[in-house]
């Protein structure tokens, strides 16, 4: 059972909301703030109420079933509306214990998104390509901004790793789901047999770090400059405009050479240094809160198989929620993606309440 203060600070605060937007006196740049918070106070300020007046709404049904005038018409009803009562109250407890769980403050932000092609050669670099492809037709669907940040090409025309930058509205809680090892099993144009092969991608999710959320120190960096190349190793510039940044404190390292002038690249590398400091950090901090994360939804494994691809079978699992979807075709093409996104979300938060209930 929730406490009531809590659920009766929830009324106070959506009613305080409410009064300061009215008045006109908010400065400017908190507006779109305070709207944000009382935008979300009002998909749930509903339940808390009929939450709270359970006990009085259940007292006066049950004086009318207990009440020897009562007809009997009267107290059929009453019988009615108090099963139906019972039931408001679980789904009411429900909802507002979800909405009291702590939110994550990177849900808000822009991530960046690596894919690197696994085991299995040439398919896995083609595979890695499909799955860019897939997270870019979701974010056309959506109307995300997307922007490649570094590519790597192999020789089959796949990938052989991608890192981009998906800008837009709440992306990273929309995407943070993704990250882990992605498995295919379908036939090779190369194939001559007809044989299935099984190859894999990684997928890494990272919320998108801001100046304010990751200082970085020049004295815990160690920058290096050298000469860019293309595939095969050939010289694709002649100036040393390649850089590779290492962060001493936590060893990351990240290098970047897609453009030609070594600053750009140097901002580039600054920018998923940063992210991958910031993710690094989350990570330990989520770690000391629950020691067996690595079985929870989104616990951020980079090594866990999350969802294989069987293009034979025309099917998608995701194996964290054993959700099966026959429609391959059309994940791959973004129209279902947000169906496995919400059951991956409500996995989570559901896993979130049973830790707050033990």
């Amino acid at each position: 059972m929730l406490p009531q203060e809590k659920v009766q600070n929830l009324i106070d605060r959506h009613r305080k909301l409410e009064s300061d937007l009215s008045s006109g006196e908010i400065d400017k740049k908190k507006y779109a703030e305070i709207s944000k918070e009382y935008s979300d106070l009002n998909d749930i300020v509903k339940q808390a109420k009929e939450y709270l007046s359970y006990k009085k709404d259940t007292d006066d049904l049950n004086n009318i079933i207990n009440d020897k005038s009562s007809d009997s018409e009267m107290k059929e009803f009453a019988n009615s509306e108090l099963e139906k009562l019972k039931n408001n109250y679980k789904i009411n407890e429900k909802k507002i214990k979800l909405f009291l769980l702590p939110k994550d403050i990177a849900d808000s932000k822009n991530a960046i998104i690596e894919i690197r092609a696994g085991t299995g050669g040439l398919e896995a670099s083609l595979f890695a390509s499909d799955l860019y492809k897939m997270y870019e037709k979701v974010s056309q669907k959506k109307k995300w901004i997307i922007e490649v940040i570094s590519i790597s090409k192999s020789d089959a025309g796949g990938l052989k790793e991608i890192i981009a930058l998906i800008k837009g509205k709440n992306i990273y809680s929309s995407l943070k789901y993704e990250s882990g090892v992605h498995r295919v099993q379908r036939v090779p144009d190369t194939e001559t047999q007809g044989r299935v092969h099984t190859s894999a991608a990684t997928v890494a999710v990272l919320p998108e770090a801001e100046d304010l959320d990751i200082k970085l120190d020049e004295k815990d960096l160690r920058i290096d400059v050298f000469r860019s190349s293309g595939p095969g190793g050939q010289s694709v510039n002649t100036t040393d405009s390649a850089v590779r940044i290492t962060h001493i404190p936590t060893g990351i390292v990240v290098s970047q050479q897609d453009e030609k002038s070594q600053i750009r690249n140097k901002e580039k590398g600054l920018k998923i240094l940063r992210s991958r400091i910031y993710d690094y950090e989350r990570q330990k901090i989520d770690l000391e809160r629950s020691k067996d994360r690595k079985n929870k939804i989104g616990s951020g494994d980079r090594s866990e198989r999350i969802r294989t691809y069987n293009f034979p079978q025309g099917r998608v699992t995701d194996h964290r929620i054993n959700l099966t979807l026959h429609k391959l075709e059309e994940f791959m093409e973004g129209e279902i993606f947000d169906e496995m996104v919400e059951n991956l979300s409500l996995k989570a938060q559901m896993e979130e309440l049973e830790k707050i209930n033990s």
